[in-house]
């Protein structure tokens, strides 16, 4: 039994090598291709281009939105805006009354609602195209604020080039400093878009669609099989699958999309877990495709690492939960996880590397002081994710659960999340670590700063939540008293 746990342990350490070492790569890759960008020529032909709205319940954002679609430094006649509205709520009312007044003004709107969800945003997206004839087709998330030359610098490369399917912006953020959580999130977003992205893209490696911020080829979408639904990340599916046919995707780093972070840390659970979920998923469903394509090596290397990214947190998290029988057996006494250490400097790095190209040096060391809580948060939604990972892993169904948007102060918006059950398993895995560090003190003692970050991360994500759940609480019957704010003053 002691080998077979061993051996198990010593597998995880070196999948989590391997991972990090795709990571390093990137760095690497985008160290040597910086400054690699071509520009487009301007736009002088203008294509009729629908504009896709997914809606939800967006009653607090969802103005904002159509709003900006509507500045947009694009021909009236060229342009069809379809609010793609499966709402329940207010966001139905306000839609139609913005769309209303666009019409008004000249625009071509549509305003699409569904009787049911099925497909959940997969299916609006798909029922919204079959509405339109357009051969370009935008695509902006509630939360997202495009700006009015975004079709004037995308275009261009579709037009250019008919290879290319895909042109995906890079995120920029309309609340990054909003709380300590928005601040670690921004680290993150801009490191996967600045570094990852550029780099994958650089080398004419595969690159997902982001879901939003981006335009798509028609005819390569259909080409590709259309969207669709059975994963919960319907955008990385479509992405790969119109690459494996031989459509190009185009990333423009210096053309921002600014959208909204989540602010509540139940919200941000809640959406890490929706994408863990569905990145294994497609995982699941793309590994053998790409596998037996006819992609290079490096091509087919890199697709699947990028696939697998929601797995190093399960592989940590046995980690811990082998640690203390190990110890107690004297078992880890010749497992080094030095060379770990060695390679995991590379996600720092990248991290230094996205924030010194978008900011001088005074900003950007002040948005690395967010490291430390993009560590402790990272590690401590780990079990979420790993549940989720789980799920997906054993074909378990899972219902799309939206990242609610809150505009202003989440603390009185009625979208707050409530915690689950989540919060008393990470509760019970926090006094493990504990342990797992007291008896490290006892038997092996370079391990304790592992296990401690551990125990302090979720620790955090512990405390976090349990206030958070304590404002919810305290906020929804004051907000029931005076239940309209400006949202139905808007309708």
């Amino acid at each position: 039994m002691l080998t077979l746990l061993q051996a198990i342990y010593a597998l995880c350490a070196l999948s989590l090598g391997l991972y990090t070492a795709g990571q390093a790569l990137l760095l690497w890759r985008y160290w040597r291709t910086r400054g690699a960008e071509s520009a487009a020529p301007p736009l002088v032909d203008f294509p009729q281009v629908t504009v896709q709205l997914p809606l939800y319940n967006e009653a607090a954002v969802a103005g904002r939105l159509i709003d900006a679609v509507a500045a947009f430094d694009y021909p009236r006649d060229k342009l069809l805006i379809q609010a793609l509205d499966d709402s329940n709520d207010l966001t139905a009312q306000l839609a139609a009354r913005k769309l209303a007044e666009l019409e008004a003004r000249g625009f071509q709107t549509q305003h699409i609602r569904r009787t049911h969800r099925d497909g959940y945003k997969a299916g609006a997206l798909a029922e919204g195209l079959r509405r339109c004839d357009s051969e370009y087709v935008a695509i902006f998330d509630a939360d997202f604020l495009p700006p009015p030359d975004f079709l004037l610098r995308t275009l261009p490369h579709l037009l250019a080039d008919p290879e290319i399917g895909i042109v995906q912006s890079r995120w920029s953020h309309l609340n990054a400093d909003e709380n300590s959580l928005t601040r670690a999130q921004r680290l993150s977003i801009d490191t996967h878009f600045v570094v990852e992205q550029a780099a994958r893209n650089r080398s004419g490696w595969l690159i997902p669609f982001n879901g939003t911020g981006g335009v798509w080829r028609r005819s390569c979408l259909e080409a590709a099989g259309g969207w669709s639904a059975d994963t919960l990340t319907e955008d990385l599916d479509l992405s790969y699958r119109a690459q494996l046919a031989g459509w190009r995707s185009k990333f423009l780093p210096d053309v921002e999309a600014p959208g909204e972070i989540p602010p509540q840390l139940a919200a941000y659970k809640q959406q890490q877990a929706r994408w863990a979920t569905g990145n294994t998923q497609c995982l699941l469903k793309l590994a053998r495709p790409i596998l037996t394509s006819n992609l290079r090596a490096s091509q087919k290397i890199m697709a699947v690492q990028h696939l697998c990214q929601y797995l190093p947190q399960p592989l940590m998290l046995l980690m811990l939960l082998l640690t203390p029988p190990l110890l107690l057996a004297q078992g880890l006494a010749d497992l080094s996880l030095a060379p770990l250490g060695i390679i995991g400097l590379a996600p720092p790095l990248m991290y230094v590397a996205s924030q010194t190209q978008l900011r001088p040096c005074r900003g950007a060391l002040r948005a690395l002081t967010a490291f430390p809580a993009l560590l402790f948060i990272g590690t401590g939604i780990s079990l979420s994710n790993s549940l989720a990972v789980a799920s997906a892993l054993l074909g378990i169904e899972t219902p799309f659960r939206r990242t609610p948007k809150f505009e202003r102060d989440w603390k009185g918006s009625r979208y707050a999340l409530s915690n689950g059950l989540t919060l008393w398993l990470e509760l019970a895995l926090m006094f493990y670590a504990l342990w797992a560090a007291a008896l490290a003190w006892e038997l092996q003692r370079e391990l304790c700063p592992y296990l401690l970050i551990y125990a302090l991360s979720l620790a955090t994500v512990c405390a976090w939540s349990l206030r958070e759940s304590w404002i919810v609480r305290h906020a929804r019957p004051q907000l029931a008293r005076h239940k309209s704010a400006s949202i139905s003053e808007n309708v």
